[in-house]
């Protein structure tokens, strides 16, 4: 009896990580998550995105002032003077945490009722994440973290509800529960991982995979830089109309406008009372 063998299927953990199990892991991953999202009455999510690495202005101010005060020690670091450039970028960039912190509140003040509450969705870590985050906190609005198991561990943020705190194995089954609810995707500067979720969501929504729903990318100067949908149009490698697909902000403001005259220009309302247990905007 003291055979691992012997423990019940459920219970054997050395089991359930085999690569036989991926199913059943498959599984888990998506109904803990919403088996806990229904409980809580989550109907609708604002998904925000963004840049682990763009931190509140005051912490990205004493992170450019010491390096200033070590290059001018060191004036020969080429290195130095790299870290020094990158710093005074992602100072620059700081504002949109305070952007994303008034969106967070914004939203937290629509709530909702039990049972149909909408609430800002995170990816749970730290930056622009963090920031939206704190905003609804800070609305005592309850808010979602969907954080990811990671070879570099990200912990997350002290702002999500921590009856809403959740941890995946498995991207996809994450990047799922991103959309399930989804209401608009609002996407600040960031990396990789913030291209990956607005491409695969603009993908989703060009193949009518999910129903359209507003896409808006925080801060044109960044992003007609870093994204040149003009450009993809002229070489034929996407439609005009995919174009169309998105638009810019500036303000915390003017993305909560833009998403409400979206919602009310094609006759549906932000906030939808479920008519069904299947909710969401997957088909």
């Amino acid at each position: 009896m003291d055979n691992p063998n012997y423990r019940l299927a459920d219970e054997d953990v050395a089991f359930l990580d085999r690569d036989v199990m991926r199913g059943a892991r498959l599984q888990l991953d998506y109904q803990k998550a919403e088996t806990l999202l229904r409980d809580h009455g989550i109907a609708h999510s604002i998904v925000v995105f963004g840049g682990t690495r763009i931190t509140e202005p005051s912490c990205a101010a004493a992170t450019l002032a010491a390096l200033k005060a070590e290059s001018e020690n060191h004036p020969e670091d080429a290195e130095l003077r790299h870290r020094l450039r990158i710093a005074q970028r992602l100072h620059d960039k700081s504002r949109y945490s305070e952007i994303a912190r008034a969106f967070g509140r914004i939203v937290g003040a629509a709530e909702g009722e039990h049972g149909n509450r909408l609430v800002v969705v995170t990816g749970g870590g730290p930056g622009i994440m963090e920031a939206t985050n704190r905003g609804a906190h800070e609305a005592g609005a309850r808010n979602v973290g969907l954080n990811i198991t990671l070879p570099r561990e990200q912990f997350p943020n002290p702002y999500v509800t921590p009856d809403l705190c959740f941890r995946f194995r498995y991207f996809a089954l994450r990047k799922l529960h991103f959309l399930l609810r989804a209401r608009a995707l609002v996407v600040f500067p960031g990396g990789y991982g913030t291209f990956d979720e607005l491409f695969e969501t603009l993908t989703l929504i060009q193949t009518r995979k999910i129903q359209p729903v507003p896409v808006i990318l925080v801060g044109r100067a960044y992003w007609s830089r870093a994204f040149d949908a003009d450009f993809l149009v002229e070489e034929g490698v996407i439609d005009p109309e995919d174009r169309a697909l998105f638009w810019y902000a500036e303000t915390a403001e003017e993305i909560w406008d833009d998403i409400q005259r979206w919602y009310a220009r094609v006759g549906r309302p932000l906030i939808e009372t479920p008519t069904h247990t299947e909710g969401g905007a997957m088909p």
